[in-house]
């Protein structure tokens, strides 16, 4: 929970914190949003997808669909659509703003840095990035 309330603050005031892995049925399948948030201030759920990896262009059709799916599912009349944003481990800022150009929905694209997540009594005691890519090889 500690977690979950300075996320919140980070992101800015007027975000309630609705789910993680909030279950959607659309159609005949189930999916799951990693975090969704609604903003009070501008009366509209957030769509947050976390991915480990480096960004691709396929995950902004992921979170379109996600966001489309609160649209119909979740959202009311009195709400303004869904925001989304995709945190990724990196990206490339091209291949980001062209993925983004592609689709009219309000996204954004950010980077997080693992690192900043670890309290500092751990920092020393876990491998870095680097040391873990190494035995993977």
């Amino acid at each position: 929970m500690d977690n979950i309330s300075r996320f919140l603050l980070e992101l800015g005031s007027g975000f309630a914190y609705v789910g993680q892995e909030y279950r959607l049925k659309i159609g005949h399948t189930e999916k799951f949003i990693d975090l969704l948030f609604y903003n009070i201030r501008l009366h509209a759920y957030c769509v947050i997808e976390v991915k480990t990896g480096t960004f691709d262009s396929g995950d902004i059709g992921q979170l379109g669909t996600y966001m489309t799916a609160v649209n119909h599912l979740v959202k009311t009349e009195q709400d303004n659509p869904t925001i989304g944003l995709l945190i990724c481990k990196d990206k490339d800022n091209v291949l980001a703003q062209y993925a983004l150009e592609s689709s009219s929905q309000p996204i954004g694209v950010a980077e997080f840095q693992l690192t900043k997540f670890i309290p500092d009594e751990f920092k020393s005691t876990l491998p870095t990035i680097e040391d873990i890519e190494t035995e993977l090889k």
